[in-house]
């Protein structure tokens, strides 16, 4: 029953789906994603799929023959139910659909697609003829968003450390003390008054440069008395602090 359609099968419509056109513009600018489409005949349940879905499975084009199957044998195991679903629903309801899922290709390299499909009813006596729809391979932009979002994260850590070892400096100045009493310090008045050590760092540092109108060395016991307000008046500006 899992036949392909004939060689000379009418492809899909060139119309895109809202579905896909919401995908597409949400995507926004950058490199064009790779797009290709698929046409199931639901009273055969055959399947047509362009060269670019071929491409996408890791088989050159006519390479196998498309069966509902083989497309599910492809769907990561975590997704394959829910792509199940939706291609069921599409065959009883003929609704539009979008969704991202992922598949492993025939190298064994895991992919991320989109797809948007809905039905189609050439005039036959089943309520919906086809589903016909678009596969968008979105591998290489979900791992550069993946990417971005990993470099955020590294600078964002990264930003934190360095106003954490401006703050155990002053400390250090100010009291007397080596790196690591300078950091407890600010974990033991982070603890008691439920304050990151990032935000109190960074209240300790910006009240130091701007009590003083510079960055310059802590030598005397009137800027040791200095950090012990600013710590206690970056606390109290804590809604709820105490102690």
């Amino acid at each position: 029953m899992d036949a392909a359609l004939p060689a000379d099968a009418t492809e899909p419509d060139d119309v895109v789906p809202p579905a896909l056109a919401d995908l597409l513009a949400a995507l926004g600018p950058g490199d064009p994603q790779p797009v290709g489409r698929f046409r199931v005949d639901i009273a055969t349940d055959s399947w047509w799929w362009s060269d670019e879905v071929y491409e996408m499975h890791g088989f050159a084009p006519g390479e196998v023959v498309p069966t509902t199957a083989l497309v599910l044998s492809h769907k990561h195991p975590e997704d394959r139910e829910r792509v199940a679903s939706e291609l069921a629903q599409a065959a009883r309801t003929g609704e539009p659909f979008g969704s991202m899922h992922r598949i492993v290709d025939a190298t064994g390299a895991t992919r991320t697609l989109a797809v948007a499909a809905q039905g189609k009813n050439p005039g036959a006596e089943l309520p919906w003829a086809h589903v016909v729809g678009y596969f968008v391979d979105l591998t290489t932009a979900h791992a550069e968003a993946a990417r971005r979002e990993a470099t955020a994260s590294i600078r964002a850590a990264d930003a934190s450390r360095s106003v954490i070892e401006q703050a155990k400096g002053v400390l250090m100045a100010a009291l007397r003390t080596g790196p690591d009493d300078a950091f407890e310090v600010l974990r033991r008045r982070s603890n008691d008054v439920n304050v990151p050590v990032r935000e109190l760092a960074r209240r300790l540092v910006e009240g130091v440069v701007d009590g003083a109108g510079t960055a310059g060395p802590l030598l005397d016991e009137s800027v040791r008395l200095r950090v012990d307000t600013l710590l206690e008046a970056s606390c109290a500006d804590e809604p709820g602090a105490g102690g």
